[in-house]
C-alpha cells in the first residue's frame, strides 16, 4: 500500500469522529520504483495531508520529509520533489496493520492490500 493511499483512508466505524489519520503498524516495507512525474507531484502536494504523510513515512522508516509543510516555492525544488515522490509513491506497506486512532481497531494489510471491511456491529 502506497502512502498516497494511506493519506486518503480513514476509519469509517459507526460513531467514530476521529478516524484520520490511521496509525501504521509495520511488519514489512518494500520499495517499488515509480516513474518520476513532477507535474503529478505538484498537483498532489495540494491534496495530501502533510502531517499524516510525514508521520506515516516516519513509521515506515523514512525521515527525509520536513516536519513542517513546505512553502509553495519548495515544491519547485527537484530535491524536495524526489523526496516527496519516494515517500508518496515508492514506499509500500507490504504487511502490517492500519489502526483507528479513536477505537484502536486494527485493519490488516496483506500483500500491500488494506482490508477495511467492517464487522457487522461496526456498520
Amino acid at each position: 500500500m502506497k502512502l498516497l493511499t494511506h493519506n486518503m483512508l480513514s476509519s469509517n466505524i459507526k460513531g467514530v469522529t476521529n478516524g484520520f489519520p490511521l496509525l501504521i503498524e509495520v511488519e514489512k516495507v518494500i520499495e517499488k520504483p515509480v516513474d518520476f512525474n513532477p507535474d503529478f507531484l505538484k498537483n498532489m502536494f495540494l491534496k495530501v495531508d502533510w502531517k499524516a504523510l510525514v508521520d506515516a513515512s516516519r513509521s515506515l522508516g523514512y525521515a527525509e520529509l520536513p516536519e513542517e509543510t513546505p512553502e509553495s516555492s519548495a515544491i519547485d525544488s527537484d530535491d524536495f520533489l524526489r523526496k516527496f515522490h519516494h515517500a508518496l509513491l515508492e514506499l509500500h506497506l507490504e504487511e502490517g496493520a492500519l489502526v483507528c486512532p479513536e477505537t484502536e481497531r486494527k485493519f490488516p494489510v496483506t500483500k500491500g492490500i488494506p482490508n477495511m471491511l467492517l464487522h457487522e456491529d461496526e456498520v
